[in-house]
């Protein structure tokens, strides 16, 4: 008797678990997806400030550098700075078109893989603790912006399991 309960309640985790995880090739098509929207939101981001702002040359590491002087006189570093925060607040809007409910998941690996391709393209570990802060600030943007988004448009879908299950 007791081996029966156990077994069904076995059945019945095995059975929430297959509807809720997705198979290997879509979370690498999402991951990619995000991958290329967060890099050319950065980079349309970064040429609409580099605009405003009136900097003469467009530098093509945006995205990846973090050595320039944290100052509120220094115009390279607010751009650099506005465009981090603006792109990582838009991407989680759109992230949560693309993956709906799954928009933290996506946004914590985007953002650790930008780190890890902020270090290589540097050829050094950022240490600067107020590009971490804005980093760190931008991820909780992104997730709560798009899970946000992902909640009101997955609502009324029951394709999508509630909210509270996660």
């Amino acid at each position: 008797m007791k081996n029966d309960a156990c077994f069904t309640h076995m059945q019945q985790i095995k059975m929430a678990f297959k509807g809720k995880v997705a198979d290997t090739k879509t979370v690498v098509l999402h991951l990619i997806l995000c991958l290329i929207i967060f890099y050319t939101l950065y980079y349309m981001i970064g040429s609409i400030c580099f605009g405003a702002f009136r900097l003469e040359n467009f530098d093509g590491l945006i995205p990846f550098d973090f050595k320039f002087n944290p100052s509120e006189s220094n115009s390279r570093y607010l751009v650099n700075l506005l465009s981090m925060e603006l792109t990582f607040l838009s991407s989680g809007l759109l992230f949560a078109a693309v993956v709906r409910r799954w928009v933290w998941d996506y946004a914590l690996t985007v953002t650790l893989l930008h780190v890890l391709l902020t270090s290589v393209v540097m050829l050094e570990f950022p240490l600067v603790w107020q590009w971490w802060l804005a980093l760190g600030c931008g991820l909780f943007l992104m997730i709560c912006n798009g899970q946000l988004i992902a909640y009101f448009a997955c609502q009324n879908d029951p394709k999508y399991p509630p909210l509270h299950s996660y």
